[in-house]
């Protein structure tokens, strides 16, 4: 087999694994996703790291989001009006395929289970299922069980705590799901584990995860972020390469293209391609750092696995693009290490990404909360078309996001010290 032929066989290959990926993946091809919730939504953050994840790993998928939290929202709707107001103003122009739905924090009043209470954010809720559903047959709506009320880092209000409370909301969900055909997402468990873990490395920086026990920080919500996203099946790989040193060859290289790979002294160099993006984790962050070591976060999202086996016994610098992103062992290398931990000018491009699902996210909710609505019943001759004006500026934002998602190929060197 020819050199030629056997590069073809490693790309389809490479090719036919991404494929699966996206198809075991939830969101496919053409998409519009619309998050509904109240003010936990409304803040901007799991949500905008569940499309940030979206967009560098799946980065030649075309997926639309919105998002449409709206702070002290309940099952009937709250400041941004009664629930049909919200849902035919805020989720049904935008003809989603997909909505999540994120409600119960407020639903429950802060107080012990009551069962009428319960009552209400029950029909309330099958009301919006069964709105969207009516209009949309074919959506898929994924339920989430509410993020958690802090009763970790600080004690209950009351006996058993208002956690307890949400769990119950979110067990009903677990039945609604399961007779209406609809995802779920768990958003409480997860994060109220690693609430538990942090406390035991740390209780006072643990109690910032979530400060005022309603509302995470970012932190907070990047482990909701992977809750989600988990539900979704979403794939923990972004690239996986493996060389050979002696023989000057890579061995494996799924989501991933590596040619000319030559010889650098009594190390290796080679240009690699990757399909993807790592997932933007800023790991100097003290609060998201403690929440990546109380969780399973960088597992679940976030492999980048390197491995150069073959190298002769001593300490070597990994560079990318004549930088240095790491200082490493024959042996550490051998095993593997997870570029997604490191510094790598593919993480900076990933961050140049969120930067951006930022951007447009912060224009639309300009142009929604501090244009459309305050002004909807208004008869200014130019609304519609600032409104249209605003919608272009924002699609330019998102052309400039999917366009920095692009992979770019980088030179990797392995070089003795």
């Amino acid at each position: 087999m020819s050199a030629m032929s056997g590069l073809r066989i490693l790309l389809l290959a490479a090719a036919a694994a991404a494929s699966l990926s996206a198809q075991n993946f939830a969101l496919h091809e053409g998409d519009r996703v619309v998050f509904y919730g109240d003010s936990i939504t409304d803040q901007r953050l799991y949500t905008t790291f569940t499309e940030t994840y979206v967009v560098t790993r799946f980065p030649r998928m075309d997926v639309a989001f919105t998002h449409s939290g709206w702070g002290g929202d309940r099952v009937n709707g709250g400041g941004g009006g009664p629930i049909d107001v919200r849902l035919w103003r805020d989720v049904l122009p935008y003809r989603p395929t997909v909505m999540t739905i994120m409600l119960g924090m407020n639903d429950g009043h802060y107080r012990a289970y009551d069962q009428a209470i319960f009552d209400e954010f029950a029909t309330g809720y099958k009301h919006i299922v069964d709105t969207v559903k009516r209009q949309f047959p074919g959506i898929r709506i994924t339920a989430i069980q509410p993020s958690p009320y802090d009763d970790v880092t600080r004690a209950p209000n009351f006996e058993g705590g208002y956690n307890a409370v949400l769990v119950r909301y979110g067990d009903f969900l677990k039945q609604l799901a399961q007779e209406d055909g609809l995802g779920l997402a768990d958003l409480n468990t997860g994060v109220v584990a690693a609430l538990g873990k942090a406390k035991e490395i740390d209780a006072a920086a643990a109690a910032k995860l979530i400060p005022d026990r309603v509302h995470p920080g970012p932190a907070g919500h990047l482990l909701m972020a992977e809750a989600l996203l988990k539900s979704w099946h979403a794939p923990s790989l972004v690239s996986d390469v493996e060389l050979d040193a002696a023989r000057k060859t890579a061995v494996r290289q799924r989501g991933a293209s590596v040619s000319e790979v030559t010889a650098a002294g009594k190390g290796l160099a080679w240009t690699e391609i990757d399909d993807a993006l790592p997932m933007p984790v800023d790991l100097h962050d003290a609060a998201i750092s403690l929440a990546v070591r109380s969780s399973d976060v960088m597992e679940a999202l976030n492999q980048e696995p390197l491995k150069v086996r073959g190298l002769a016994a001593g300490k070597y610098a990994l560079k990318i693009d004549g930088e240095s992103v790491g200082d490493f062992t024959s042996e550490q290398l051998a095993e593997g290490v997870n570029l997604a931990t490191l510094a790598t000018p593919m993480m900076r491009q990933a961050m140049q990404v969120h930067a951006l699902t930022l951007r447009h996210n912060n224009l639309h909710f300009a142009r929604w909360r501090q244009v459309q609505v305050p002004m909807e019943k208004d008869a200014e001759p130019h609304l519609l078309q600032a409104l249209a004006s605003l919608d272009s500026l924002e699609g330019d934002v998102i052309k400039e996001q999917r366009t920095a998602a692009q992979p770019v190929a980088h030179r990797f060197e392995v070089v003795a010290e």
